[in-house]
Formats: structure tokens, C-alpha cells, sequence
């Protein structure tokens, strides 16, 4: 369903109905209104310890997933440019948890499974906006004020708030929100597909580099997932579990082009591997979900 959701911004793009400008509007409204909604939708529920201590885990999981992997592709890729290097190890760090993560946990597990996914988009945020910003400005790890204040976290901050407060949403706001949340997948999916229209795939094709990066994006992290949450099986929550595999099965985040063109590193190599994993992501990701949902 969302592939074929994204063959609507696919088609839009042939047919010249929508162009860069107008999807950077949706970019834009999708990144400061809908996102946002759907996250404090999800948190827009009666507090209970059991979550809370739910939510814990899945950060606490995303914290060491992104640690391993900086670490795991520390000395990965050597053989390319330094600009090159960098794109790639950003690349199979970063997953894309939120625009494709969120709308299949949305789909596959509802508003419960984007409550625990949202912990995944913390921990990439915090860590794109510290280790991956000081990568692409200077080749090393620094943090930023804007680890902290960049738009990602605060809709987060909000739906943390609203959960953890003894009452909840007025009700004319509550269903406001209800109804802005559902358009995340579609306008999501058709963003993705109208740039996977445009998209070229020779940088990566042609790197034995790339496809290491892409192996380890689409295949490594997913399997690592499953095997190190299933001697937990049976202590965690089925949706918790889904709800972290998810994102580490997505593809290449799509702020790794934005920060490789505003760093000046090796933009056709990110662009090649946003859309190729993300084409690519059409037959690993529902591989691997299934592995997931079969021993989890």
C-alpha cells in the first residue's frame, strides 16, 4: 500500500504536476504541522507506567543501534575520498525513521507502535545533529545548540509533555490533531515518490563501497535487530519490538542529501543512495519485517 501511494507523487512528477518548489511546501508542511500532529496523537493517551517504561527501551535500543554503527563503519570505506567516506558512513547510520518508519508503523501497528517509534527518531536526531553534522562540517564528532533545538524534537517534546501531564487535550484540539495525523503516510509516500522520479542511481551502482553501505543499511541493521531482541521475546511487548526493527529496516535517511549538498561533500553519492535504497527497500523491507514478525 505505501509503495503504491508513492507511485501518486511518481506519476505527479511525469505529469508535471508538481515541481520541486511545491514539494519543498510539503516537505515543509509535513516537517512543522503533520509530523508533529501524528506524535502528539500518539502521546494523546492516558499515562501508563508500562509505556513509559516501554519507551525507555526502544531509546535505550536506538541509542546503542546508532552507536554500533558508528562504530561498526569507523574504518569501513577507506579506500574512497574522504567526502565519499563520509557520505557513506552517514548513509548506514541513518535510517529514514521518520518519513518511511512512521507511516509503516502508523499502517502495521497504529498509533501504539508510532508512541515507541517516535524514541528511535529522538536518538536519530540527536545523534544526526551531533555526530553527523560535526562529520559533514569538519570529518569529526561536535555537538551543536542545534542538537537540541532543531525541529525534529519539538513536536517529541510536546507529546512527551501531553502524556506525562494529568490531563489530556480539549477535545476540539484532540480531534483537530486526529484528523491533521493520517495525511503523514500519504503526503510522506508521495514525496518520496516524486523524488525517486528525478532519481539517479550510477554513483552507487558503480562503488563496491556503496554497496557495502547499502548492505549494511537495508541488511545488517535489520538482522542485527532481530537477533539481539529475540532472546527478549518473551519479556517485551510484540508492538515494542516491531516498533524497533521497523526503522532500523528503512533506508538512507533523506536529510543525508541535504547535509552533503549544505557541506559540500559528495552529493551525487547521497542522492544516488537515498533513492536506490529506497527503491530497493521495496523488496528488503517487507523480507525483513516478515523474518521479524515470524520469530518475534
Amino acid at each position: 500500500m505505501l509503495f503504491l501511494l508513492m507511485s501518486v507523487g511518481f506519476a505527479c512528477r511525469k505529469a508535471k504536476l508538481l515541481d520541486d518548489l511545491s514539494v519543498r511546501g510539503l516537505i515543509n508542511l509535513l516537517f512543522y504541522v503533520v509530523n508533529p500532529c501524528l506524535i502528539v496523537d500518539a502521546f494523546n493517551r492516558s499515562f501508563d507506567v508500562t509505556m513509559l517504561g516501554g519507551l525507555g527501551v526502544a531509546f535505550a535500543f536506538a541509542v546503542v543501534t546508532h552507536l554500533f554503527l558508528i562504530a561498526l563503519t569507523r574504518f569501513m570505506f577507506s579506500r574512497c575520498g574522504q567526502d565519499t567516506r563520509i557520505v557513506l558512513r552517514i548513509s548506514a547510520v541513518f535510517s529514514n525513521a521518520g518519513f518511511m518508519g512512521i507511516p509503516l508503523e502508523q499502517a502495521l501497528l497504529g498509533s501504539e507502535g508510532v508512541f515507541y517509534g517516535v524514541a528511535y527518531i529522538v536518538a536519530f536526531n540527536l545523534f544526526m545533529w551531533s555526530w553527523g553534522l560535526g562529520v559533514c562540517q569538519e570529518g569529526r564528532f561536535a555537538f551543536s545548540s542545534r542538537t537540541f533545538r532543531n525541529p525534529g524534537l519539538v513536536g517529541i517534546a510536546i507529546g512527551i509533555g501531553v502524556f506525562l501531564i494529568p490531563w489530556k487535550l480539549p477535545y476540539v484540539l484532540s480531534q483537530a490533531v486526529a484528523t491533521v495525523a493520517p495525511l503523514n503516510t500519504p503526503i510522506a509516500m508521495a514525496v518520496i515518490g516524486y523524488y525517486l522520479a528525478g532519481a539517479k542511481f550510477s554513483a552507487a551502482l558503480r562503488s563496491p563501497s556503496a554497496h557495502l553501505a547499502v548492505a549494511v543499511r537495508l541488511l545488517l541493521c535489520p538482522a542485527l535487530a532481530i537477533a539481539a531482541l529475540w532472546p527478549l521475546r518473551a519479556s517485551l511487548d510484540r508492538t515494542l519490538m516491531m516498533a524497533m526493527v521497523i526503522p532500523a529496516a528503512a533506508p538512507v535517511a533523506a536529510m543525508v542529501s541535504m547535509f552533503a549538498a549544505k557541506y559540500e561533500r559528495d552529493v551525487e553519492m547521497s542522492v544516488s543512495m537515498v533513492s536506490g535504497t529506497t527503491l530497493l527497500s521495496m523488496v528488503t523491507m517487507p523480507v525483513m519485517l516478515s523474518i521479524a514478525m515470524e520469530l518475534l
